[in-house]
């Protein structure tokens, strides 16, 4: 047992200029200080304390010299002209060494700050340091230091030593063997003079008071208890489980395509393969014929006879498979091939009702081309926005392992289990699922696409104008997304905080958007948006996420600029979709024509065919969202959310999940089937998403508050000791973004035998 004696002196004067000094001198060291005792604030505010009381640095006595006396001497001096009154009492610590599992009870205060010694059972490698209060305030900061005197235990020095973090009700410290060679440490708890850096206010009743005294009204009753961490074989085991979790997906994947092989050759026995399962065999369910019943292609054009003349079988049309290769040389100019007949277009476009063979004119190799430059870019996008990322995260755990400030990143505490350099590798770990689910999804985008690549080569030439055209671009671009919210996700995680947040959201704004782009494309391959002015739109947004943090919490003008803005981008959006592309304000070379041009369609199409639009369906649509969007505009206005980008992030999925049940719906309304595939994904997202959501929204710590204010939130591990809630979210999210894209990819295979002249669009 480690003896320890604690020095408490008190002195009636509150005289500055002639204090009372006391200096300690012990066998190793030497501790002073002066009473009264000055405490520097901010803004230069002093607080004074007549009662010190301070904790000598014990001596442990060797086994050669037991038992052993410790020598104290104290002096005490004063320069006043006149007597001083002090009080000086020596006692003994009964209760210095800190036990496992123990909880111990004890106060402090900004002038009399405690700190007790704790050494490793055996067969202990880890230790958590949990340490309570029941009152928020005053203000304190929890440090672990090595056994070296003199320990560092005011306000003004507690960081110059060891791990520290400031503390409101809760704080937790994990710490390590290995980091303490001699297999102990101080616990040393301070109690500031001030709150401000836990998030409190500074008392407006001391402005110009700089002699009060605050001996009684900064105390704070603490608990400490410290208890092992986990074992080395919980790390193995957590590990395992992540990785076997989502292996167990690739399993499934097998075993689905197995089956769809086995189904496949039946059919090819049996003789009646349908044109995408890559046979040339047709049956008479899916006739070709140069006339249709009337009626069967309500609205749809005649490819004979539209003005751009094409002919099913002509070079242009239809390519060897063979030539679609990747080459660069293609400009973009190079991909609307489409005659440039303006009133083509908008004969085509502007129809009543329109079919899929309406919106898929253009080529398909130079189409194909088009959207796999959305895989291309996002592979550049990724690698340049990474590559600093992984260094400055790794910048940030450096400096967070070189000074010990553990209010740098915001764990959460009870839950962070350190390896290596890391502080928190189970929230990095975590994130192994979207990595290992979007290469997945690649690898199922390929099969398909080999698959389709095949089956161009074997089967008639007038079969490829059978289901949705096949564009694959966007898919792949879908897969490096989630596997790159993965890495970015992970990177985040290695040290949350204020200054990376976009790290953990960028790509999400990108998933959503993507997945909005590709359910769009999916019937109007011909006119969606171009990869180029699709990223752009997503830099606009994450650099709009980016002031929002910035500038959101307290400015009212960014609110309003923002509102504006996503009022009118939604209109402008809605513009566009209502007529296909071929809305154009134009007129006389004078700017009034534009508004002239406004005001006339404004009259001719909302106000004439109020009770009766051209496209119906599409104006239900772009109602119902735009009330969503301008909901959204009107409630960050009123309330101007503190946490901006989960506040953007919602308005992205709100309008994704709009637009997907949207399509459901029109499609079982024009009497399309979902197959057991897609409606098995359908559930799995819901279900799952539902799952996700809700460890989403248990908060564990928050950057948008001080450090001592988020670690009130923290919580004990959830699943094998080892994962917390928002480690649950990662696993979930990962399955529900996985299942979400198997939705897109699938949702329309049953229109496979079906003629595009058949398919409506919506």
């Amino acid at each position: 047992q480690v003896d320890a004696v604690r020095v408490y002196v008190n002195s009636s004067s509150e005289n500055l200029r002639y204090p009372v000094l006391f200096v300690v001198r012990q066998q190793k060291g030497v501790l002073s200080w002066q009473v009264p005792l000055i405490f520097r604030g901010l803004y230069q505010r002093t607080y004074n304390y007549q009662e010190v009381s301070r904790t000598l640095c014990p001596s442990e006595p060797t086994p050669e010299t037991r038992p052993s006396d410790q020598i104290i001497f104290v002096d005490v001096a004063s320069m006043a002209p006149f007597n001083i009154a002090y009080e000086l009492l020596v006692t003994r610590l009964e209760n210095f060494q800190l036990e496992t599992n123990k909880a111990f009870n004890f106060t402090a205060s900004p002038s009399q700050p405690q700190y007790f010694l704790y050494k490793f059972p055996q067969d202990v490698d880890s230790v958590i340091i949990n340490v309570v209060s029941d009152a928020a305030y005053p203000c304190s900061v929890v440090s672990v230091q090595d056994i070296v005197c003199p320990v560092y235990d005011l306000d003004h020095n507690v960081e110059f030593n060891g791990v520290y973090q400031s503390m409101t009700k809760q704080a937790a410290i994990t710490v390590q063997r290995k980091d303490f060679p001699g297999e102990q440490f101080f616990v040393v708890f301070v109690i500031k003079p001030e709150d401000y850096a836990c998030g409190g206010s500074v008392p407006s009743s001391i402005h110009g008071n700089v002699n009060r005294t605050w001996n009684l009204q900064r105390t704070k009753n603490l608990q400490v208890t410290i208890v092992p961490s986990i074992k080395k074989s919980v790390y193995v085991q957590a590990m395992f489980f992540s990785f076997l979790s989502f292996l167990s997906f690739y399993l499934g994947s097998v075993v689905v395509a197995f089956v769809h092989y086995i189904r496949v050759q039946r059919k090819a026995s049996a003789g009646i393969l349908s044109p995408e399962h890559g046979s040339g065999m047709m049956t008479s369910s899916h006739p070709i014929s140069a006339s249709t019943p009337e009626g069967s292609s309500y609205g749809a054009i005649d490819e004979s006879s539209s003005s751009g003349g094409r002919q099913l079988s002509s070079p242009e049309r239809r390519p060897p498979a063979g030539s679609d290769t990747d080459s660069s040389v293609e400009e973009e100019s190079d991909f609307d091939t489409m005659p440039e007949i303006e009133s083509d277009k908008n004969i085509i476009r502007t129809k009543v009702f329109l079919y899929l063979s309406d919106l898929s004119r253009k080529d398909r190799r130079i189409v194909s081309k088009k959207y796999k430059i959305y895989f291309w870019n996002i592979i550049t996008i990724a690698v340049f926005y990474a590559l600093p990322v992984i260094q400055l995260v790794i910048t940030y755990q450096t400096v967070v392992n070189v000074t010990g400030n553990q209010d740098i990143c915001y764990y959460n505490f009870l839950c962070a289990h350190p390896l290596g350099v890391l502080s928190a590798f189970n929230n990095i770990l975590s994130n192994v699922g979207h990595m290992m689910l979007g290469f997945l999804f690649l690898l199922i985008v390929l099969r398909r696409d080999i698959l389709h690549r095949r089956a161009m080569e074997m089967k008639d030439i007038y079969t490829l104008d059978y289901g949705i055209p096949k564009h694959f671009g966007l898919f792949y671009a879908m897969g490096i997304a989630l596997m790159m919210e993965g890495v970015l996700s992970a990177c985040y995680h290695v040290c949350p905080n204020y200054s990376n947040f976009q790290f953990d959201t960028s790509f999400m704004y990108m998933i959503a958007g993507l997945c909005m782009l590709k359910l769009y494309q999916t019937r109007h391959p011909d006119i969606n948006a171009s990869a180029y002015s699709a990223y752009a739109s997503f830099a606009v947004v994450i650099s709009l996420a980016v002031l929002g943090v910035v500038f959101g919490k307290n400015d009212m003008w960014f609110w309003v600029i923002f509102s504006m803005i996503h009022v009118l981008a939604s209109l402008a959006l809605s513009t566009q979709i209502y007529y296909m592309g071929r809305f154009k304000i134009d007129g006389p070379d004078s700017d009034l024509g534009i508004f002239r041009r406004a005001v006339m369609v404004l009259y001719t199409d909302c106000i004439q065919q109020c009770s009766r639009p051209m496209y119906m369906d599409r104006m239900v649509l772009l109602i119902v969202g735009n009330g969503v969007n301008w909901s959204f505009a009107i409630f960050g206005l009123v309330y101007r959310p503190r946490d901006f980008a989960s506040y953007i992030l919602g308005i992205f999925i709100c309008n994704l999940l709009l637009y997907l049940a949207f399509y459901i719906i029109m499609k079982l309304r024009s009497s399309e089937k979902l197959l057991p595939i897609p409606m098995f994904c359908i559930v799995a997202t819901a279900v799952v998403w539902a799952a996700a959501l809700y460890f989403f929204f248990q908060t564990l710590s928050s950057w948008e508050e001080t450090p001592a204010e988020s670690r009130e939130k923290n919580r004990p591990c959830i699943l094998l000791g080892f994962f917390d809630d928002h480690d649950v979210w990662h696993f979930l999210s990962a399955a529900a973004l996985f299942f979400s894209f198997l939705v897109l990819l699938t949702l329309d295979d049953d229109l496979d035998t079906v003629r595009r002249d058949k398919i409506p669009v919506f």
